[in-house]
């Protein structure tokens, strides 16, 4: 238990250390800094060497979180590399918020939702019993961060913890609130909401899948043909 609550306390100093580095970046670009943050920058470094020879030792939430913080770091890294060159060559500097909004476009162009959006996506407790309520039609599964197919889930414990696990870490990955969220509700939405699909749409199996959409995290129900 100690070895779990002190890689989730270095996965939070993680997250911490890349919204820093973010910011000293920008005031290093800007002319706020005279140097580059170039110790924040190591400590990162050497967080993703650790736990990628340590990837083991993850759960499988701190593991999805851990990737997720390491794909953010990669796509910033490749921004500041680009201004520093820039920067040495003289040429006129964008804000760094530009920048950003650069990734959050590109990264919602590369990952199109996978039912309509006018079907529901789950985001909090009081959506998941909402959602319970609704049908899913069947559509052509997309690219997504997790799945998950359910059958029975009485029977699927280890699954469902699973899913609510990646739900939880998207969630707090993605900055949204998480405090309405519980696993015994979330436990009844699934169970409910497959029950429901399976005698709604006669399937046998239901998928679930916990995406990033325009960085919004929904958890979606697909019908399995």
């Amino acid at each position: 238990m100690a070895i779990t609550t002190s890689i989730d306390e270095e996965l939070s100093q993680f997250e911490r250390d890349i919204r820093q580095l973010k910011i000293e970046y920008d005031q290093y670009f800007g002319g706020g800094r005279k140097r580059p943050p170039t110790e924040i920058e190591w400590r990162i470094e050497m967080m993703v060497k650790r736990y990628a020879e340590r990837g083991g030792e993850l759960k499988f939430g701190q593991r999805f979180r851990f990737n997720n913080l390491t794909q953010t770091y990669a796509k910033y890294k490749d921004i500041f590399r680009k201004r520093m060159q820039q920067k040495e060559e003289g040429k006129v500097q964008r804000h760094f918020g530009s920048a950003a909004k650069e990734i959050q476009a590109q990264r919602a162009k590369n990952q199109p939702a996978l039912v309509p959006e006018s079907q529901p996506a789950v985001t909090t407790t009081a959506d998941v019993a909402a959602a319970a309520k609704a049908g899913v039609e069947t559509t052509t599964p997309g690219p997504a961060v997790f799945r998950m197919v359910c059958s029975k889930p009485e029977d699927e414990a280890e699954k469902i913890t699973q899913l609510y696990d990646a739900f939880l870490q998207a969630k707090q990955t993605a900055g949204e609130a998480t405090e309405k969220l519980s696993r015994s509700s979330f436990n009844e939405f699934v169970l409910k909401k497959t029950k429901d699909l399976q005698k709604q749409k006669h399937c046998h199996d239901v998928e679930y899948v916990v995406e990033v959409v325009q960085g919004h995290v929904k958890l979606k129900a697909l019908v399995k043909s």
